[in-house]
């Protein structure tokens, strides 16, 4: 926005109101932590097999009747069929022992027509316990997180149109009474219909609070305040809630004792309404100048600092800018502009599905879910500091292409690692994660850096809806083990590595100005050595939008 940073400049960058916005921001972020993952623990599956009803039967029979099969190399019991009852019932009366005087082979076998019966050893209920989503019924386990994921592209659209309207502050504390109050209602769902009806406007709250605080963050912090805010103190908060997740998961092991905890810090979050102030930037573009200097010199007396009379002075909201007319179409015109924008999207696509399946994963690395959700939390801590540093200090085209190799090859290599190493598989798994999600954060900053000031939110808008469709597609992904145990994690590290060669045809903007034009976009060489010297003076680019 012109001129405001200058016109702020006598506040500084890092005094008490700034310091409060900070930290009371980042911790409202925590909610969407705990909420984005609790699918983890809310949809999934414990061990089950057939409801075998009181029946008089002995107890070899009731050992027998339900078939083993071999999954994966293992035999285990069938979890959707068991030996025809009436049948079962006839022998056992008649004193046959199964495996001796009866071939179970030959026996008929049938579905599971009086339910499941599911094992406690971990959870005490969950969505699919509740509801019976298995066998038949059991492409509704991951439509249910595919539906939280498609609030998240709803949200994604409406959040920005809804916060340039009505401002950032109301539409932060709308969206996060949405995000609670639905939250709280899904724990008293009575069919599974309307809780996915419910989870859809969860995750529409959800990821509308998220990019509305991120964005109110951006908009009041400026200079270096601004680039931490954006690039960890977000993203940490986030992080800090993700791995409280499986700690509370741990102490409430019942799918709607975690709903009502999850939502319970939303209430805490009231009183923050009277700390954290509207964006003046917002202000100043609506015309409301008065508004925004009243908040200014509040913020001034806060920091104890003396305001100028006049803070904005003829202070125009608007530049008039003859290429406004530009839209989503001038991204797939020119024949450089769309191979920069199909590679994009390929690569937000294999970084989105690759984190949110390696992340909705996370309960079956381990025998203890709980463990592997929060080593999977703490992956992402030093993943967005070494995000930070990659984007100080190494080119943007390099560091995505070895981020994506990286990731590639460590789950390709999971499939190699022998059974009695599975410490090693869960490690090549987080670093998977881990560079994943640095890529995630990183290309935010990258896409930004490549498109001119006219197309940049439309291109940024583009990559991220398609990131979405990723994320969505994630959770059945993940049904692919149950053909072969490792499809997973080869469908990812292919995605991977082809989005890594087809990456080298990016152009490289480490240590260049933002291209203003789409002609200066289009004299950005690609395929040439991304080691350029960095201009002290450059900044990475402050990106307004969302990673969740």
């Amino acid at each position: 926005m012109k001129d405001y940073d200058e016109s702020t400049a006598f506040l500084g960058q890092w005094g008490r109101f700034q310091q409060v916005v900070f930290f009371l921001l980042s911790a409202s972020i925590v909610p969407n932590g705990l909420g984005a993952f609790s699918v983890v623990f809310l949809t999934d599956i414990p061990r089950h097999h057939c409801l075998i009803p009181e029946e008089n039967l002995t107890q070899d029979w009731r050992d027998a009747i339900i078939p083993i099969e071999v999954v994966n190399g293992k035999r285990e019991q069938s979890r959707c069929s068991r030996y025809r009852l009436d049948v079962v019932r006839n022998l056992s009366a008649q004193g046959f022992i199964p495996g001796r005087d009866v071939n179970l082979t030959d026996l008929e076998q049938e579905g599971c027509v009086d339910g499941w019966s599911y094992s406690k050893d971990i959870y005490q209920s969950t969505l699919v316990s509740e509801f019976d989503l298995v066998c038949s019924d059991q492409w509704k386990q991951p439509f249910t997180t595919t539906a939280c994921f498609l609030g998240f592209l709803v949200g994604s659209f409406i959040s920005g149109q809804l916060s340039d309207r009505f401002g950032r502050k109301p539409v932060f504390f709308t969206t996060m009474a949405v995000q609670t109050t639905f939250s709280f209602c899904q724990a008293f769902s009575p069919s599974w219909t309307v809780f996915t009806i419910l989870i859809f406007f969860n995750g529409l709250g959800q990821i509308s609070n998220y990019v509305s605080g991120f964005v109110l963050g951006t908009e009041i912090l400026t200079g270096d305040v601004r680039v931490i805010f954006s690039s960890m103190g977000v993203c940490l908060g986030f992080a800090i809630g993700y791995m409280i997740l499986p700690l509370v998961a741990f102490f409430l092991r019942d799918w709607k004792s975690l709903l009502l905890a999850i939502s319970l810090p939303g209430v805490l979050y009231i009183p923050l309404w009277w700390f954290i102030p509207e964006s003046p930037r917002w202000l100043l573009s609506q015309g409301r100048v008065e508004e925004a200097e009243a908040i200014v010199r509040k913020a001034a007396k806060t920091n104890r600092v003396e305001a100028p009379t006049v803070i904005f002075k003829d202070y125009s909201a608007h530049d008039d800018d003859p290429q406004e007319h530009l839209n989503v179409i001038s991204l797939v015109k020119t024949q450089s502009v769309r191979s920069t924008t199909v590679i994009l999207c390929l690569v937000w696509f294999s970084l989105s599905i690759g984190y949110y399946g390696l992340s909705l994963n996370t309960s079956r690395l381990h025998a203890n879910p709980y463990i592997s959700c929060f080593l999977s939390a703490a992956a992402e801590v030093p993943a967005y500091m070494s995000c930070w540093l990659a984007l100080k200090y190494f080119p943007r085209r390099l560091s995505v292409i070895f981020i994506l190799l990286l990731g590639g090859v460590s789950l390709f290599l999971i499939q190699l690692v022998p059974e009695t190493l599975s410490e090693l598989a869960v490690a090549l798994e987080m670093l998977g994660k881990l560079v994943i999600t640095s890529g995630t954060s990183l290309m935010y900053a990258y896409t930004a850096e490549l498109y001119p000031t006219v197309l940049r939110n439309t291109a940024e808008g583009v990559c991220i809806t398609v990131s979405r469709i990723g994320s969505c597609l994630a959770p059945f992904l993940l049904q692919l083990r149950e053909s072969f145990e490792y499809l997973p994690y080869i469908t990812l590290g292919t995605l991977a590595v082809i989005s890594a060669f087809a990456a080298l045809y990016l152009p490289e903007s480490f240590g260049k100005p933002l291209p203003q034009t789409i002609q200066q976009m289009q004299k950005r060489e690609s395929m040439k050595c991304p080691c350029i010297t960095r201009k002290e003076h450059l900044k990475p680019v402050v990106h307004l939008e969302s990673r969740l």
